[in-house]
């Protein structure tokens, strides 16, 4: 069975989130939900979107043979009075686990967060919840 490095990325990423982050979710001094992938959200644990964007090369990446993908890892919180203080979590413990390990365990070069945007309700109070988009450049040595 071929598995292509786009899988792999996703895979490795899925990994750490419910892996390690959820270790470090599990050490806060509060009770945050933890992540689930693939699972059902709910109020016992919170399900985020993984996404892979783009594959770009600069010119010099090309010459030395790299490829750069975006990620986007996305959460969505019901409106609580914790879910601003939830999203900040997350984003913590996704930034400690990329920071620690920042080759997804020998899948990828480098993994950086490059963006983080929290996104607070247009409307307090109307149903609409929390969200927190985090974007990830990932760099893989190229096959060809």
């Amino acid at each position: 069975m071929t598995i292509f490095i786009e899988q792999k990325i996703i895979e490795a990423v899925r990994g750490l989130l419910s892996g390690r982050v959820n270790e470090i979710l599990r050490e806060a001094q509060f009770a945050i939900p933890l992540v689930e992938v693939g699972g059902n959200e709910g109020g016992a644990a919170v399900c985020p979107l993984i996404s892979l964007a783009i594959c770009e090369r600069t010119e010099k990446e090309r010459i030395i043979r790299l490829d750069a993908y975006s990620l986007t890892i996305a959460f969505t919180l019901p409106e609580t009075p914790e879910s601003e203080l939830f999203c900040y979590a997350y984003s913590a413990a996704v930034g400690k686990v990329f920071s620690d390990d920042p080759t997804l365990g020998g899948v990828a070069d480098r993994a950086v967060i490059v963006c983080k945007k929290y996104q607070p309700p247009k409307k307090p109070h109307c149903g609409e919840g929390w969200g927190l988009v985090l974007t990830l450049r990932i760099t893989v040595e190229s096959l060809g």
